[in-house]
């Protein structure tokens, strides 16, 4: 919840000029307020444009909500879907998280599906069963070829907005263990080929240890998206 309209509009044509030839997917999402405004500043660029969140029915009386249809309609390609602080703040619960995840792709959207453990889950030695159990539930119901179209993104709850950071080696074992419930899951060929991405106070200044690593794809940013200096470096660390 940051940034008016000129403010996000102007963030987005900072990035347009600075990403225009970075070779990997780049994704912004802004607040619902901002998106058909930067999307005029990202037409006919290379950044994507996504969505933080979405509501779980196609219409009707779901006063605050905005449906997949409207998202679309505004040029959104992408949804961020069980972010942390819905799950915990909002209390969305691991079937809303599916059926969003399910209409999400119906309408064409690339979903953002976040997973990640609490410090208290993290201490009592529970941070895989709880992220299991989220990828598990997130994606009941969904193909393999469906599952072409989703990224999954990890954040520990409690490296959000606190400075706090897994280590590489933290994010790159819950990585692994996402990978491995996928290739269970579906086949090793989907494990292998799926995005995997971290989130959790990514800056500049970690970004080239966190991408080192084998399970890390990208990083799904928070804070340091808000500000072209630090969103930049990040966006074009290119570990090739």
């Amino acid at each position: 919840m940051h940034m008016t309209v000129a403010e996000a509009t102007a963030l987005a044509r900072e990035l347009v000029h600075e990403l225009s030839d970075v070779p990997h997917t780049v994704m912004v999402a802004p607040p619902f307020t901002a998106l058909a405004a930067v999307a005029d500043v990202l037409r006919g660029s290379s950044i994507r444009l996504g969505a933080q969140n979405m509501g779980p029915a196609e219409s009707g009386a779901h006063t605050g909500e905005i449906s997949p249809a409207m998202l679309t309609d505004l040029g959104a390609s992408a949804v961020i879907i069980g972010h942390s602080e819905r799950r915990h703040t909002y209390g969305e619960s691991d079937e809303l998280i599916n059926e969003k995840m399910h209409l999400a792709l119906a309408y064409g959207l690339l979903p953002i599906l976040c997973v990640g453990e609490t410090l208290d889950e993290r201490e009592a030695d529970r941070a895989e069963t709880v992220v299991k159990k989220q990828v598990e539930a997130g994606l009941s119901g969904i193909s393999s070829d469906q599952m072409k179209r989703i990224t999954v993104a990890y954040e520990p709850v409690w490296a959000i907005g606190t400075g706090r950071t897994a280590t590489p080696e933290d994010a790159d074992e819950i990585h692994a263990v996402i990978r491995r419930i996928l290739a269970e899951r579906y086949s090793q060929s989907v494990a292998e080929s799926a995005v995997i991405q971290y989130g959790g106070s990514v800056k500049p200044s970690n970004i080239a240890g966190l991408m080192a690593k084998e399970n890390i794809d990208g990083a799904l940013v928070g804070g340091a998206s808000l500000s072209a200096d630090k969103f930049v470096p990040i966006a074009r660390f290119d570990r090739s």
